[in-house]
């Protein structure tokens, strides 16, 4: 092993949990690192010379050329244009924030809260006023997970530090949820989107099967932990429903307090407190915690539904070691872009986009998408695209193709 240039690292423990699932990432000045990871270590920090800071000391050393290396035989073509592309974006300020966009997105989901309580406040509390204020808060909800994930991605101010305590505040105090645990979560998603093993989102612990590898593993290992052949009918009664109430909310309570996250469990109760102050005098303590219940059951449908569509369809599989761009178009596809669409989603119909420049404001996705598809088809690489409809229905065609191949391999394998 050779020693490097000074300002190359090579980064076995990320700095922090934005960045634990990536490997070989070299950098407390990345632009003079020559390797693909290079691309997604940008991608993540947006300010590469305070990141460097904490890089110093974690100098290792950089492999000599000859030596084996994950980023050997990736596309240098692909690497270069998209580094241009990027340089591209810059130019064009689309990394630039509107703030007048997120300060109404907040004040929209303001005033559905206020519309909620409004409802049972002059309708009172009965069947239709309630599921009118159960609905409303839902949408509430699934908007405030939009907009923490903008500030998740440090995608609105300039300085880290406001992204961080702005989150802190929607996903905390709006939806009662944790910061770090969304956050290290999400970023191993981003970093290795659709990997086995690396991305949490397609671990479903032995619930379903995705893809094609792993429902033939399944299949010849004769594993049957449930009828998979049926796993896109089964999907209706414990996907959508139970992911938010039951799977993420126990994750998220047992994440601050056995990792001590004392910070985002204040934000977490403060939420729990303003909402049972406020429904407990129309429902009592077990109406207002069942209604509570089902507002999360409604809200897990929307954004299971929103968030599988773009990645659940699409390849699957273990890690191939392809470069940044290539990795990120293999694991994701968009969904035609409307008002409507945008705002159900919370822009991310452009999951392509958002994956590729995840701190790129959501508001300047759909500029970037042009350039993006030239690029496609530039290398031959696919651009999917597709309308809201079929998105949603593809979930379902995928499941019930990952379950067939289980079948498949299961009894002939």
């Amino acid at each position: 092993m050779t020693r490097e240039p000074p300002g190359c690292r090579r980064v076995n423990s990320l700095t922090s949990y934005t960045l634990r699932s990536i490997t070989s990432h070299r950098s407390s000045h990345p632009e003079r690192c020559a390797t693909s990871s290079q691309d997604a270590f940008r991608a993540f920090h947006p300010d590469l010379k305070f990141v460097g800071k904490f890089l110093k000391p974690l100098l290792i050393g950089e492999l000599a050329p000859e030596e084996p290396s994950q980023d050997h035989g990736k596309n240098s073509k692909i690497i270069e244009d998209f580094r241009a592309l990027k340089k591209t974006a810059e130019d064009m300020n689309l990394f630039k924030t509107n703030h007048v966009f997120f300060l109404l997105l907040l004040a929209h989901i303001i005033a559905l809260e206020s519309i909620a309580w409004f409802t049972v406040f002059y309708f009172g509390n009965g069947w239709i006023p309630t599921l009118i204020t159960a609905f409303v808060l839902a949408t509430s909800q699934a908007q405030a997970g939009w907009l923490q994930h903008d500030y998740g991605h440090l995608s609105v101010y300039r300085k880290p530090k406001w992204n961080h305590l702005v989150h802190k505040f929607v996903i905390g105090h709006l939806k009662g949820a944790s910061a770090n645990w969304w956050n290290h979560r999400h970023f191993q998603h981003h970093a290795k989107p659709n990997i086995f093993h690396k991305d949490p989102d397609v671990n479903m612990l032995h619930v379903f099967v995705l893809g094609e590898w792993q429902p033939i593993e399944y299949g010849k290992k004769k594993l049957k932990y449930l009828p998979y052949n049926h796993q896109h009918e089964y999907f209706f009664l414990i996907g959508p429903p139970l992911l938010i109430p039951m799977y993420f909310q126990y994750q998220i309570i047992m994440t601050m307090i056995v990792h001590k996250n004392w910070v985002d469990l204040a934000w977490a109760i403060s939420y729990y407190i303003r909402f049972f102050v406020t429904y407990i005098p129309f429902y009592g303590i077990l109406g207002a915690l069942l209604f509570l219940n089902f507002i999360r059951f409604l809200e897990s449908h929307w954004f299971v539904w929103v968030t599988q569509m773009n990645h659940i369809v699409m390849e699957i599989d273990q890690e191939a070691y392809r470069d940044w761009f290539s990795s990120q178009l293999t694991a994701t596809c968009n969904v035609e872009q409307s008002f409507f669409n945008d705002w159900f989603s919370g822009h991310l119909n452009f999951q392509i986009e958002h994956h590729l420049f995840p701190t790129m404001p959501r508001h300047n996705l759909h500029k970037i998408a042009p350039l993006v598809k030239s690029l496609c088809a530039k290398h031959g690489i696919e651009y999917q695209e597709k309308p809201l409809l079929r998105a949603l229905l593809d979930i379902i065609r995928s499941l019930r193709k990952s379950g067939k191949l289980w079948l498949d391999a299961y009894l002939h394998k």
